[in-house]
């Protein structure tokens, strides 16, 4: 059995966000709420979802603000996070200001519950068939099959460890972002993540890289951590 979507919903209007944690959940939908930008990045940080309904006019942080930010941020495990935003604003340049800042949808309030639901469905299937589109990542001569954690070079499949797998897996997923060794380790302690993640890395390297000291493809990016770049 497939498991429901999850979507967020960010508004600071207590009723709204009652109305559509309820509508949604009824049309089959997890559903998890927040009233700022700040509760929003505390639940991301834990929960993946599938979508974000997000309120553009908001006390401290504005939605458009948030949405600069997620897209601003290196990708997260669960890779692009479609949003579709709510706002009370509905000249064009607001919604240009809204799509500008990495929105993929804008709905202007008041709208029609069925309306919002059509939106999110469209946003949903773009985004599933986006991602089926990008399970194999490709470097130079590897491929990388995304769920399986299979790399191959040509068709020889190259063996890797569990850790190698996963370093992988999340690197490919970022497009070539670079990602912390703190968001490679997964949580673990600082420390010892951060040397396990150097050790891995170093691994990885001497498997894809035809020069280990000077790596084409399994790159350091100064200051943010790694990046496999496709080109």
């Amino acid at each position: 059995m497939v498991e429901a979507a999850h979507i967020l919903v960010v508004d600071d209007d207590a009723r709204l966000r009652s109305l559509l944690q309820n509508y949604l959940s009824n049309q089959g939908y997890r559903v998890s709420v927040a009233s700022n930008a700040a509760a929003a990045r505390r639940l991301m940080q834990g929960l993946s979802f599938d979508a974000l309904v997000l309120d553009v006019m908001m006390p401290g942080e504005t939605g458009l603000s948030f949405v600069q930010d997620l897209r601003g941020a290196a990708a997260p495990p669960s890779g692009h996070i479609p949003v579709l935003m709510l706002s009370a604003l509905s000249d064009s340049k607001d919604r240009i200001a809204g799509l500008s800042s990495g929105s993929d949808d804008y709905l202007s309030k008041p709208f029609e519950p069925t309306e919002l639901l059509l939106r999110l469905k469209n946003l949903l299937r773009r985004n599933e068939a986006a991602q089926s589109e990008a399970q194999v990542y490709e470097f130079g001569p590897f491929s990388f099959q995304i769920p399986l954690g299979e790399l191959r070079k040509g068709q020889d499949v190259l063996r890797l460890t569990s850790g190698e797998k996963e370093i992988l897996r999340l690197l490919a997923k970022a497009q070539g972002k670079p990602l912390s060794r703190d968001a490679l380790s997964q949580g673990e302690d600082l420390a010892q993540g951060t040397r396990k993640i150097d050790v891995q890395i170093n691994r990885l390297r001497q498997k894809i890289e035809m020069d280990p000291a000077n790596p084409r493809y399994l790159q350091t990016v100064r200051g943010q951590g790694y990046a496999l770049i496709a080109g």
